[in-house]
C-alpha cells in the first residue's frame, strides 16, 4: 500500500481481518483494477475509493461499519451499481470505502403461505425473479438492468419499473428489513407482518434513503400468484391526451389486470428503427406517439384476449387509438417489451444527452409535455426530444437530445444544466417532483433545495443528524 497514512493502513488491516484479505481491495494491491466500482454505470463520474470492501454476511457488515465509524471513515453502500445519479460510487478523495454487497446474494426463505421472499441485499433482482418463479410465484419488480441490479440497491433508491401501475414502487412490495446503522448495530426487522402498528415506520425510512441512514442487508419482499395468462398489446395514440384517455379506459375495462401501461413518442421509437432495425418496430411511422398495455388475467388466456380486444375495441370508437396490434405468443410479448427496452440503449447509440426522471400527475402530462416541448424548441433550436416512460404512473423519461449533427460533449457543458432548470422549473410548475424513480444521489443534490419544501429538507436534516451524526453513510447524496 503506498501513498497511505498509517491510521488508513490500520483501517485497511482491520478490515481484511473482518472479511478476509481476498475481499478487500486497493489500488496498491499488484494488478488490482478498482474502476468497476469507482465508475458510475452512465461513465458520466469516476471517483476514487481507499478500498472496496466486500463482506459476506451481515456480521461482517455490521464489524466494518463500526472499524470505519471508528476511524471516522465515510462507506458508500453498492449494490449492482447500475444507478443513474451518481449515488453509488466514491467521490475524487481517495478517502471513502465502497461496501460492495454483492457477496451477499442468497435467498434465505420462501414462504408459500405469508406470500413472501426473504432474500439478501446482493441478490440480483433477476435472480430474486427466478426463485419466486420456480416456486410457483410472481415477484413483479422489472426493470432494464434486472441482471446485474440488486434488491439492496432497489430497495434503497425505491426503483419503480414497468409494473408500477399494478404493483407499485420497491417500497410497496417491501414488508421487512435488516440494517446495519451508522453506528454499527444491527436492526432485525424482517418480520413479514402485514400489520405492525407499533410505533414510527423504519422500514419506510430507510427504502429510498439510497444508503444515507442505513446499510439494508437482507429484505423480506411480497410475492403474488403467477396470473393464468399475460397478454401485451401495442397501440398507435394520436396525441398524449388520447394516451391518458385510453389509460382511463384501461383502468375501467381491466381493473387491477392492467400491469403496464408506458407511452413512447415517434422520435424516441425513430433512434430504436435506426439503430436496432431487426427489432421491427410497428406502427410509428404513421402517429407521434405509441402506447404499451400489459395485461394480466387470473382467470385464462381467453378471458384476457376477450378484455383487451373489448377495450381496443372502445379506444378505437372513442378515437383515442388509431391502430393497434395484441402480440399472439409470449416471444411476440418479450419482442413488443424488448423494443420498449431498447429506447435507452438507441439514445445511447445516437449520442450524448440530458436525462430526466420526472413524475408529473397523470391528468396534467399532456399539457406538460406540449409547453415544455415548445419553450426547449425555442431556448434550443433543433433539439430533439426523447419522451418515453411509464405513463400508468405518471412517471416520464423526459430526455433532451443533441441538434442533430451537434457535438455531442459540448451541447452538454453549454446547455446541460440550463435545460435541466428549464425542465424542473416547468415540473414544479405542474406539480410534480424531479425525481420520479432514480433518487437523488450526487445529480440533483445541489437542485434540491429549489425544489423540495423547505420543512420537508428540515425534517431530512433532522433525520439524518439522529441516525448519522458523523455523516459517514454515502456522505454528500441526497441532502449534500
Amino acid at each position: 500500500m503506498t501513498d497511505l497514512s498509517l491510521a488508513q493502513e490500520a483501517l485497511i488491516a482491520e478490515l481484511r481481518q473482518i472479511c478476509g484479505p481476498a475481499n478487500v481491495l486497493t489500488h496498491g494491491d499488484p494488478g488490482a483494477d478498482l474502476s468497476p466500482w469507482e465508475q458510475d454505470w452512465r461513465k458520466r463520474v469516476k471517483g476514487r475509493a481507499l478500498a472496496v470492501v466486500r463482506p459476506g454476511d451481515t456480521a461482517q457488515v455490521a464489524a466494518v461499519v463500526k472499524a470505519c465509524a471508528a476511524a471516522n471513515t465515510p462507506i458508500v453502500p453498492q449494490g449492482g451499481n447500475t444507478g443513474l445519479v451518481v449515488g453509488g460510487v466514491p467521490d475524487g478523495s481517495g478517502t471513502q470505502i465502497v461496501l460492495s454487497m454483492t457477496r451477499m446474494n442468497a435467498v434465505r426463505a420462501i414462504d408459500p403461505a405469508n406470500l413472501t421472499i426473504t432474500v439478501e441485499a446482493g441478490c440480483v433482482l433477476q435472480n430474486l425473479q427466478a426463485a419466486s418463479e420456480a416456486a410457483g410465484f410472481l415477484f413483479p419488480l422489472s426493470l432494464g438492468a434486472e441482471g446485474s441490479c440488486t434488491i439492496g440497491g432497489n430497495l434503497g433508491t425505491n426503483a419503480g419499473g414497468t409494473q408500477v401501475v399494478r404493483y407499485g414502487n420497491t417500497r410497496e412490495l417491501c414488508l421487512g428489513l435488516e440494517v446495519v446503522t451508522a453506528q454499527g448495530e444491527v436492526w432485525h426487522g424482517l418480520s413479514g407482518l402485514r400489520k405492525d402498528n407499533t410505533g414510527y415506520d423504519l422500514r419506510n425510512l430507510m427504502i429510498g434513503s439510497e444508503g444515507t441512514l442505513g446499510i439494508i442487508t437482507a429484505a423480506t419482499m411480497k410475492l403474488y400468484p403467477q396470473p393464468a395468462a399475460q397478454l401485451t398489446a401495442w397501440a398507435a395514440v394520436p396525441s398524449m391526451e388520447a394516451a391518458v384517455k385510453l389509460l382511463g379506459l384501461a383502468h375501467q375495462r381491466l381493473g387491477p389486470g392492467l400491469t403496464g401501461f408506458e407511452v413512447m413518442g415517434q422520435f424516441a421509437l425513430s433512434l430504436v428503427d435506426k439503430h436496432y432495425p431487426q427489432l421491427r418496430v410497428p406502427l410509428w411511422k404513421g402517429t407521434p406517439w405509441c402506447v404499451l398495455l400489459e395485461n394480466s388475467d387470473s382467470e385464462s388466456e381467453s378471458h384476457a384476449r376477450g378484455q383487451f380486444e373489448a377495450l381496443l375495441e372502445a379506444a378505437l370508437e372513442q378515437g383515442c387509438v388509431t391502430d393497434a396490434v395484441v402480440a399472439e405468443n409470449l416471444m411476440q410479448a418479450k419482442g413488443l417489451w424488448h423494443i420498449r427496452e431498447s429506447i435507452t440503449m438507441a439514445q445511447a447509440t445516437e449520442g450524448l444527452n440530458i436525462k430526466h426522471d420526472i413524475s408529473i400527475p397523470v391528468s396534467r402530462i399532456p399539457a406538460f409535455v406540449a409547453e415544455t416541448d415548445a419553450l426547449l424548441a425555442q431556448k434550443v433550436p433543433g433539439v430533439r426530444m426523447v419522451d418515453f416512460g411509464h405513463l400508468g404512473d405518471g412517471n416520464l423519461h423526459y430526455n433532451v437530445q443533441a441538434p442533430e449533427g451537434a457535438d455531442g460533449p459540448a451541447f452538454l457543458r453549454e446547455f446541460e444544466d440550463q435545460v435541466n432548470t428549464w425542465v424542473f422549473d416547468q415540473v414544479k410548475r405542474f406539480g410534480g417532483s424531479i425525481s420520479a424513480e432514480h433518487g437523488v444521489g450526487e445529480q440533483k443534490v445541489h437542485k434540491l433545495p429549489h425544489y423540495k419544501d423547505p420543512t420537508a429538507l428540515a425534517m431530512m436534516r433532522a433525520v439524518k443528524q439522529a441516525l448519522d451524526p458523523q455523516n459517514l453513510l454515502n456522505p454528500g447524496r441526497v441532502l449534500g
